[in-house]
């Protein structure tokens, strides 16, 4: 069983007018009344003990307007949760009036408390008003009001001036603001909000790695807001996996370890790789902005082709103003966690809804599939009225895959959760809070270690056993040769699938049409998909877009390719980042073409180039005692052909450029 507190305050303009509200949201027993519903007129009455609620939310909407009518502010004071059937379900809910309880007052500061800072004293609007009115859950529709105190220790207001304090309570959310950000600056840096630690790790590592980017935000008051750094190994990073990139915040709201955002991606076995760090106070869409900014900065201005992020409207602001071209969609994982809260009514009640609204998303690979499994399910449990649900088809453009088919996320199921840096941190900060640099130091510690494992793994890849065959086609032991063991068994699954399709060409033309139906499919989700195939390129396109989305060939066009004795896997239609040579030869093409020319007239640019270049060599070299020698040889010749030309014609002068 799980309390808390709240101090959630309650706009009297939240619900002003409830006439739209249905009058089956609040019910009266029979013993006050011979109906079991009331007119909507009846909401504004005086609630009393027994009332009764279809939900907590029908309850706070009546409470608010009856304070509305009277003339006073309510604010949630407290709540409480009950784990039934392996979920937190909310079985109490108490609103109290805004002058209800008193601040607590702090001990004086002592004289040997050098510390001690003088403050503002501010007024306090609490004055132990007892009004309140609590409703507890006794079924999956019904919430009671239980405790009800209707008297105030003063005198409410009328509802004009209610508005008019609502509004000066808005006014203050600069202040409000404010005070949160020091709050935060207190839990990250300590009693006294000393940043300065912070400051000399960055400047440390940038003695150590001269490849070591770091900018820090900070405010009027010059306290830090923000930070976001980069190492030279999280650049070599993303020049091979930042086409697919993750702003990962599922760790800021851990009250145990700090506030810490995560720029990452998928590397070629579908793992977590880290481009970039950023540790969050102000979480404002200004503040988002600066951080995607300056981030972009550290990676010299490449834009990734697609970026994740969670449902949240700042960072969706920021996200169209810092990347104008960059396709942007939500964390359908963060929004299924979410669900859990805002369906928890509906989840207690119909235990299955959970996995049922998951595999409606997940399944469907084309719009017109999940619009049908959507409606059945909505009909199935008649959520036609449940606000949560609606908003998030509203959204489906932004989070659900058969609208995501369009631009690529490297994501090579559907079904599998990313690795997130939550994930990487659970069982290492989860009992007790940590401090900033602790946590930062551990983590990089653990990243290390997981790369090392990486890099032995891969120094042996070539020599891995051969996964075991389905069958006895030749594409699928070329795909075995190349691709790596988890993107093989993605594209493995769909092979075997096609075989279990039947194709038919219903058109002919520079591009064949064909249609592609499962043998024996009778579910209502049954569907006839579409392949455009050209045979003299050997390139084709399917309405589920699944390769547009992942890399990897869906089911229907491995089933045309057999159907007209394609046996080898075209070389276009293998994606270099899920192949074994992912981080062999060129990376990925992210680079501004002009920027070899603008590093001609710049210190830092030619510098920072120069650093990806270097520390892409020093990865290969790495590798393998082979490769380490060739590196070293490549490397003891450039700077002897450096100094060479040094000798002859002298240094260039900063800010000069020319050719040899």
């Amino acid at each position: 069983m799980d309390y808390s507190s709240s101090d959630e305050d309650l706009s009297i303009d939240d619900l002003s007018d409830l006439e739209g509200e249905q009058a089956s949201n609040i019910r009266i027993p029979p013993s006050y009344s011979t109906s079991s519903q009331i007119d909507a007129k009846s909401l504004y009455q005086e609630p009393f003990p027994g009332m009764e609620f279809a939900s907590d939310s029908a309850a706070r909407a009546f409470y608010n307007a009856y304070a509305q009518k009277l003339g006073f502010g309510i604010r949630v004071a407290r709540s409480r949760t009950e784990r039934r059937k392996g979920l937190e379900v909310l079985v109490m809910k108490r609103f109290v009036c805004l002058k209800e309880g008193h601040h607590k007052k702090k001990a004086p500061a002592t004289a040997s408390d050098s510390a001690a800072k003088k403050k503002r004293k501010r007024l306090s609007m609490r004055d132990g008003c007892p009004a309140l009115m609590e409703v507890v859950r006794r079924g999956p529709d019904k919430w009671v009001v239980n405790k009800l105190v209707l008297d105030h220790t003063h005198v409410v207001v009328s509802p004009d001036r209610a508005r008019e304090l609502q509004q000066q309570r808005l006014s203050s959310k600069y202040i409000q603001k404010q005070n949160l950000l020091n709050e935060m600056r207190r839990k990250v840096f300590g009693k006294d909000g000393d940043a300065r630690i912070l400051l000399d790790y960055f400047k440390k590592m940038q003695l150590k790695n001269k490849g070591f980017f770091y900018a820090i935000q900070v405010d009027s008051t010059n306290s830090v807001t923000n930070a976001v750094w980069i190492d030279a190994k999280h650049r070599v990073w993303y020049t091979y996996f930042g086409d697919a990139v993750t702003f990962d915040t599922t760790c800021i709201q851990n009250d145990n370890i700090p506030p810490l955002a995560c720029f990452s991606g998928a590397n070629q076995h579908g793992e977590l790789v880290v481009f970039g760090y950023a540790l969050v106070l102000d979480k404002t869409g200004l503040g988002f902005r600066w951080i995607f900014d300056t981030w972009l900065t550290g990676m010299g201005k490449q834009h990734p082709i697609s970026i994740t992020t969670d449902q949240h409207r700042s960072l969706s602001d920021a996200v169209v103003a810092a990347f104008p071209q960059t396709y942007h969609r939500f964390c359908r994982w963060r929004i299924f966690s979410r669900c859990k809260n805002k369906l928890s009514d509906l989840y207690f009640k119909f235990p299955t809804l959970h996995e049922e609204i998951k595999r409606c998303v997940n399944e469907p690979d084309n719009v017109e599939i999940f619009e049908v499994c959507w409606k059945s399910l909505v009909d199935k449990y008649d959520l036609s009225e449940n606000d949560w649900l609606g908003f998030l088809y509203g959204i489906r453009n932004k989070w659900v895959p058969a609208y995501l088919t369009t631009s690529f996320f490297a994501e090579l199921s559907t079904f599998k959760r990313p690795e997130s840096i939550k994930q990487v941190c659970r069982g290492h900060f989860s009992i007790s809070k940590v401090s900033l640099m602790n946590f930062i130091i551990k983590f990089d510690e653990l990243m290390e270690s997981r790369c090392e494992k990486e890099a032995q793994s891969e120094s042996t890849v070539m020599h891995h056993p051969e996964p075991v065959l389905k069958t006895d086609m030749i594409m699928e032991k070329q795909a075995a040769s190349v691709y790596t063991k988890e993107s093989f068994e993605i594209f493995q699954s769909e092979l075997v699938e096609s075989l279990h399709h039947y194709t038919v060409k219903s058109q002919d033309g520079p591009y064949c049409k064909y249609s592609v139906e499962r043998v024996g499919d009778t579910t209502h989700t049954r569907y006839q998909h579409t392949v455009f195939f050209s045979p003299p390129e050997k390139k084709a396109w399917c309405n589920c877009n699944k390769f547009s989305l992942s890399g990897i060939l869906c089911r229907h066009v491995l089933a045309v390719f057999f159907l007209t004795g394609v046996i080898l896997l075209p070389e276009h239609y293998i994606t270099k980042r899920w192949t074994r040579l992912a981080r062999m030869g060129p990376e990925i093409e992210l680079q501004d073409p002009k920027q070899e020319s603008c590093c001609e007239n710049s210190v830092i640019l030619r510098y920072d180039d120069l650093v990806r270049d270097a520390m892409r060599c020093v990865e290969k070299g790495a590798s393998s005692p082979v490769c380490y020698k060739i590196a070293k040889e490549v490397i003891r010749n450039a700077l002897r052909e450096i100094s060479r030309y040094e000798e002859n014609f002298g240094r260039f002068r900063p800010g000069e450029s020319g050719k040899v």
